[in-house]
């Protein structure tokens, strides 16, 4: 079964790689750049899981994580943030906003995807 990932990520750099690894062990990536534009793909699109930057434009992380959590279909769907926040108590900041988990940015490559895939129950990829 092939995972399916709602990456929201402003940057462009960093939606292709992301995009790239993921895509390189048989994921599907379907992108947003703004957190706006991820919540109405999320709401439209069947995702195994919602990778989320959380400094972006015209609506922070934390309240789209805040407003995904807020749609029951979404409940079962793990968020995990991608970010560069890493000061104490960002980290609890995006799980109290809903997230499931936290990925430090900059990504480490050798081991981004098995993080994500940790946060993904029954699903391998292809």
């Amino acid at each position: 079964m092939q995972p399916t990932t709602i990456l929201i990520e402003d940057n462009e750099q960093n939606r292709y790689l992301a995009t790239f690894l993921l895509e390189g062990r048989g994921f599907k990536v379907i992108a947003a750049v703004d957190g706006i534009s991820g919540i109405e793909l999320a709401r439209t699109t069947r995702a195994d899981v919602i990778l989320l930057d959380i400094q972006l434009p015209r609506m922070n992380g934390h309240d789209v994580a805040r407003a995904l959590r807020g749609i029951p279909d979404l409940n079962s769907v793990p968020i995990v943030a991608v970010t560069s926040y890493a000061m104490v108590g960002d980290r609890e900041a995006v799980l109290a906003a809903g997230c499931n988990g936290y990925i430090e940015k900059p990504i480490n490559p050798e081991t981004f995807v098995d993080e994500v895939l940790a946060h993904i129950k029954g699903v391998g990829t292809a």
